[in-house]
């Protein structure tokens, strides 16, 4: 008597992942939709052998939403919203494996990777100006006031211009690249008056002005790696007469006459004139015609 026994499958086993702890060390700048771990990295295997489903989940809050799997059978890790360094600079994320999908009512049996994410900071960011007002919530925008300064017509310091709110200066926002800055005047100068020293942004003047129209500099900051890395600043500089006197009033005694009974705001008339409206007046030696 012949007896045909069939066995049949039991799911005894596992999915089992050939790495369970995983790192990937992924630059800020990569694009979207780029691939940060591949698939034969991340799949598992099972010994029945099952169909094996995946699922990724985030365990650092606020870092949700930046990575995910190609599919429920494909387990490959790709970037699905761009990075920024100053959001976030590390996660952890959790693969796991099942031999039955999510909502089977079959026992199922699960395996779990662990995926560490570090993210290395990019040259993503133009040089800033300071000081400078953040114009969005993720401060990624800052935008400076223009400087300001003056001098005197004729004259030459020799000490670098004093400006306001400060001198000038610039810093790369990708702090630990912190890449080298240059400083150069690219319009409002065309008859080569002022200077910056590249290295320090310090203001000076090569000659006299001549007249008191005053200069808007265009002040560029470039990073000495990457020319395309620049910010333009407006440096607006008033030519005026130099003041070495003060005002005085042209009268150190003034006598004035009013009526009793007169409206708020009526004129107080010079006394012993009762016609003429009282004048107070000063003047300066720096300013002759004035």
């Amino acid at each position: 008597l012949e007896i045909q026994v069939t066995i049949l499958n039991m799911n005894d086993n596992s999915p089992v992942f050939t790495q369970t702890n995983l790192t990937a060390v992924v630059p800020e700048d990569t694009k979207v939709n780029a691939t940060i771990v591949p698939r034969e990295d991340l799949s598992a295997s099972d010994a029945d052998p099952d169909t094996i489903y995946y699922e990724l989940t985030t365990t650092v809050m606020g870092t949700d939403g930046y990575f995910a799997i190609k599919g429920v059978n494909n387990p490959e890790i790709y970037l699905q919203k761009a990075l920024d360094y100053e959001k976030f600079n590390l996660t952890t994320l959790v693969l796991y494996a099942r031999d039955r999908p999510v909502d089977s009512q079959e026992v199922t049996n699960t395996a779990n990777a662990t995926i560490n994410i570090y993210i290395e900071q990019a040259d993503t960011k133009p040089p800033w100006f300071l000081p400078c007002t953040f114009i969005n919530t993720e401060k990624s925008i800052c935008i400076s006031s223009r400087y300001t300064g003056t001098v005197n017509i004729y004259e030459i310091p020799m000490e670098p211009l004093i400006l306001e709110p400060g001198p000038i200066y610039a810093i790369d926002p990708d702090y630990l690249l912190n890449e080298k800055i240059v400083y150069s005047i690219v319009g409002g100068d065309p008859d080569k008056v002022f200077s910056v020293d590249a290295d320090t942004g310090n203001l000076t003047m090569n000659k006299a002005a001549t007249s008191l129209d005053s200069y808007l500099l265009q002040v560029m900051a470039t990073q000495v790696n990457n020319i395309q890395k620049y910010s333009i600043a407006s440096v607006e500089i008033k030519v005026v007469s130099k003041n070495n006197h003060p005002p005085y009033f042209e009268t150190r005694l003034y006598n004035g006459t009013v009526l009793v009974g007169l409206d708020p705001r009526s004129f107080v008339f010079q006394a012993g004139d009762p016609s003429t409206p009282l004048m107070i007046t000063a003047a300066d030696d720096d300013f002759p015609n004035v």
